[in-house]
């Protein structure tokens, strides 16, 4: 296992600094929580990190976590996003989470929504799109 001051200056090596939310994070759990944060949130995964950084504002947007909102957004643009992808992420986050609202309350009858999506996705495909 890594020492905190260890992890600490590989965290300080990717950033710069240490923040000092890292702080808070207990010692025995500190080295697995910056591999994962760093994995995932600066390191090559299957998302490109742009579209990584602009579901990761979607979603905080939806959670308004005004510390996550920041993050995501500054680190979006860091990764090439442009002001409007920032603004359609958003507002995508705000659609997608109207029509699930709308759903989910109005009951709609589970079984029923699988088979007509089935049925559209069968059409568009067979549109060739």
């Amino acid at each position: 296992m890594r020492s905190r001051s260890e992890v600490e200056a590989d965290i300080k090596a990717t950033l710069g600094l240490v923040p000092s939310f890292f702080s808070e994070v207990p010692d025995e759990v500190l080295a697995q929580e910056w591999d994962l944060f760093k994995r995932f949130e600066f390191g090559e995964t299957l998302i490109p990190g742009k579209y990584k950084q602009l579901i990761g504002l979607a979603v905080h947007s939806f959670t308004q976590c005004r510390y996550c909102t920041l993050f995501h957004t500054a680190a979006a643009k860091m990764n090439g996003a442009t002001d409007e992808e920032i603004q359609e992420a958003v507002h995508f986050a705000k659609h997608t989470t109207g029509w699930s609202t709308y759903l989910n309350g109005m009951r709609q009858d589970h079984e029923q929504f699988e088979a007509e999506l089935a049925k559209v996705g069968e059409f568009v495909a067979g549109q060739g799109g």
